[in-house]
């Protein structure tokens, strides 16, 4: 690419609006915040869940394009006129709250929860999953199951891509003052006055701002950061080591392999309230 076209590129003026999670990273969050910025703004949000879907992307006008998988095709991805936010989470707290949420929920949303498998016996993956006797094995399972999707698809993500802004959900999960979340309505081109908008649509649904209703109910009792540290049993973290120790520095999440001298286990009650988090 010449100089001339980089700086043709740099200028084009944002207008494909790309927001990428993954489960359990806050997609139920982000889909609220971002349907109503949309509403309010007057662009189009779609859901392009296949990425090979790309075309339905309008030619003309601001539209904000949904993929809850963090998966746009390259097509879409290096458009210049495209930019992305893209949001992850530790995977240690990913694998907690998935093994939760999946072993409770009664919500018929996570289709593959309830079909019938041959290499389960003829149970679903819930039902499995209840039937397991410790918390280890609950947590081997998920991990080898659901968890690894989701931690293939963080992998998979273009970190290189200059149009993509990388957050985590730890950050953006206290993020009061909204400085983060300006960088991402920045990034999609917004004005002063839809960055003040938006930004009080991002804290009015945000859990530091007190929101609690609709699906929160079901996905989230807390949102807190490295759950891990005192949730995760010694014996899942050491099998997380050796699976994904080196997948937890790739993702800048650790530098190094001794984070489970970190651990500081304290076993729940087994008849507290499981938690859940946002999906």
């Amino acid at each position: 690419m010449t100089m001339t076209e980089q700086n043709a590129e740099t200028m084009t003026e944002p207008r494909v609006l790309c927001v990428g999670t993954h489960h359990k990273t806050g997609t139920v969050w982000m889909r609220r915040v971002f349907r109503e910025i949309g509403q309010l703004l007057d662009i189009p949000m779609i859901g392009v869940h296949r990425p090979e879907k790309w075309g339905r992307v309008p030619d003309t006008g601001r539209v904000i394009v949904v993929n809850w998988a963090g998966r746009f095709a390259p097509e879409l991805r290096n458009r210049p006129d495209a930019r992305l936010f893209h949001l992850i989470r530790d995977p240690r707290d990913v694998l907690l709250s998935g093994a939760r949420y999946h072993e409770s929920t009664e919500m018929q949303t996570e289709k593959f929860l309830f079909k019938e498998r041959p290499d389960l016996g003829g149970k679903t993956y819930q039902a499995h999953m209840q039937g397991l006797a410790t918390l280890d094995d609950k947590l081997a399972f998920e991990m080898g199951e659901m968890h690894l999707k989701t931690l293939t698809q963080m992998l998979e993500w273009d970190a290189e891509n200059p149009r993509a802004l990388d957050l985590r959900y730890e950050d953006l999960i206290g993020d009061e003052d909204c400085a983060l979340f300006t960088q991402v309505l920045k990034s999609f081109g917004f004005n002063d006055e839809e960055v003040q908008k938006s930004c009080e649509i991002f804290v009015k649904n945000s859990l530091f701002g007190g929101h609690s209703g609709g699906r929160t109910k079901t996905h989230v009792k807390s949102g807190k950061a490295a759950q891990w540290v005192t949730a995760l049993p010694p014996t899942t973290a050491q099998l997380y080591l050796e699976r994904h120790g080196d997948d937890l520095i790739t993702l800048g999440y650790e530098t190094d392999k001794t984070w489970i001298d970190r651990l500081n286990y304290q076993p729940k009650s087994e008849t507290q309230e499981p938690q859940t988090e946002e999906s």
